[in-house]
């Protein structure tokens, strides 16, 4: 089973650079992907996955990459509203096929997935950010690990017992100073090519901090729906990971953070 973990992390880990570093619609179409893959995981847990209303879940998907790609619409409001309209037509229209909660967890897949994922990609075009997205792994995974080598040797008090009996707030606490402490690093490696100055590199270790804190909430949140529906994994398309959603649950999370906290911090 290890090998196994360690092989499939490595082909990830592969296709992972080779997206980022490539970027542009490259980046976009594995993202979308990617997005399409999670979204059929996540809609397979209420039986929608193969049904029109998951059907408009993916279309909306490819029209929210579409816009990225193009932009024909400026207004995101407007794509909420259209969509939900378009769900409550489904929904109508096919009643008593679906049930209320299958509708709102077709909406909910939209945005949890293939939005939060985009994020990646927009993050990727902002000003130096062929070196600002790395953030979002690295303080998500590298948050995951920082945290259980903490809690490993220090773990006492447990951060959500119920849901996660293994993580400690000792853990959590050194997950996210192990993000910042890995962001400075990162970021003094690049400078030169960043162009960056201490400060910059400061309000990036701060960034990945908030981020780093948020991924753990993503991570929990992925587990207390795979335990309210009682499954192990979401998919078995990593071998040893599971899923996408599996894989992603803290990236998720962390990409909006990333983008929106960068975009607004950073001159």
């Amino acid at each position: 089973m290890f090998k196994t973990r360690l092989l499939s992390g490595i082909v990830l880990v592969v296709i992972a650079l080779v997206l980022v570093i490539t970027g542009g619609n490259v980046l976009l179409g594995g993202l979308l992907i990617v997005s399409l893959i999670g979204m059929f995981e996540l809609y397979r847990i209420f039986q929608i996955e193969k049904s029109p209303a998951g059907l408009v879940g993916y279309l909306a998907a490819a029209a929210l990459y579409g816009n990225l790609w193009q932009r024909f619409l400026q207004d995101s409001m407007a794509f909420v509203m259209a969509l939900l309209i378009l769900f409550m037509f489904v929904y109508v229209f096919t009643y008593p096929k679906y049930k209320t909660e299958q509708i709102m967890a077709a909406f909910f897949g939209v945005f949890y997935v293939a939005a939060m994922l985009s994020c990646i990609y927009q993050t990727r075009m902002l000003e130096n950010g062929a070196y600002i997205v790395w953030l979002i792994f690295l303080c998500s995974w590298g948050c995951d690990t920082c945290a259980y080598c903490v809690g490993v040797l220090i773990g006492k008090h447990k951060m959500s017992p119920k849901l996660s009996p293994k993580k400690s707030i000792e853990g959590a606490v050194g997950g996210v100073i192990g993000s910042m402490l890995l962001t400075l690093l990162y970021t003094w490696i690049f400078r030169v090519q960043m162009q960056i100055q201490i400060q910059e590199m400061l309000i990036l270790a701060c960034i990945s901090g908030v981020g780093a804190l948020i991924s753990m909430v993503g991570d929990l949140a992925a587990s207390a729906i795979k335990r309210n529906y009682e499954i192990k994994d979401y998919g078995k398309l990593i071998p040893g990971h599971g899923g996408i959603l599996d894989r992603f649950d803290s990236v998720i999370f962390t990409a909006p953070v990333i983008y929106y906290l960068a975009e607004f911090f950073l001159p």
